[in-house]
């Protein structure tokens, strides 16, 4: 059998959370590593747009959008035995798949507050504004995500939903902007809950720093083995 290809960038928020539920995941793709700038033909060949990430799965089918590989890992290929999480946790990423919730969120992160995020984030290239004005335009997402907060430890429930692994990537880009002004900031749940995520095993496996890919080499398995220290340890495949 074939294996599946992730076409990757480390640092795009996108590609993030996209290897996060590949983690959650019985699929287990060759990584490549690319740089945006020089996008490899192979790629562009298999999708246009250029973007990542892009996953060619076992039988060829490519999937270009990000919260379309979240969906067919978690359901095509689950993995409830997964070291991140326990199982009662895993059945609750389950059922909030596909829950309204789920969708609302999402779908404001990605329509709504990530087109702010980057004027925010690149002010200069948008001198209609000002920085700040930009950044009081993303804050009322922020503060949304602080009432659901408010009410669970995660974004929909007591524990990790894909609105969670989905839109943090994201929160992340967001605090790192202004980091002293985002830590004394109104948002004190945000704060915690955006902690928790960048400091859980997932995202610090999520986030191993894989060689660039060229044509002439071969992709690197993503998965990883735990050593008897309890460090993770990515399994290579040159």
């Amino acid at each position: 059998m074939n294996s599946a290809i992730l076409y990757t960038f480390r640092r795009c928020p996108y590609a993030m959370r996209a290897r996060i539920s590949l983690h959650l995941s019985q699929l287990n793709p060759l990584v490549r590593e690319i740089e945006l700038k020089h996008k490899p033909a192979e790629m562009l060949a298999i999708s246009a747009k250029g973007t990542v990430p892009v996953l060619v799965t076992t039988d060829n089918q490519v999937i270009s959008e990000s919260i379309d590989i979240m969906r067919f890992a978690l359901t095509e290929l689950p993995a409830p035995e997964t070291n991140y999480l326990t199982p009662a946790e895993y059945q609750s990423l389950q059922y909030w798949l596909d829950k309204p919730a789920t969708e609302s969120l999402i779908n404001a992160n990605d329509n709504e507050f990530k087109p702010w995020l980057d004027k925010y984030k690149y002010a200069d290239r948008y001198p209609e504004y000002s920085q700040l004005w930009y950044r009081q335009q993303a804050e009322n997402f922020i503060q949304r995500l602080e009432t659901c907060l408010n009410q669970h430890r995660f974004l929909c429930t007591d524990t990790v939903t894909l609105a969670d692994l989905a839109i943090f990537p994201f929160i992340r880009q967001f605090a790192n902007v202004e980091p002293i002004w985002f830590n004394n900031n109104q948002s004190p749940k945000v704060r915690v809950w955006l902690t928790t995520l960048m400091n859980s095993p997932l995202f610090n496996v999520t986030m191993h720093k894989y060689p660039l890919w060229l044509p002439q080499r071969n992709g690197i398995q993503l998965k990883h083995s735990i050593n008897d220290d309890g460090q993770l340890i990515p399994l290579c495949n040159n």
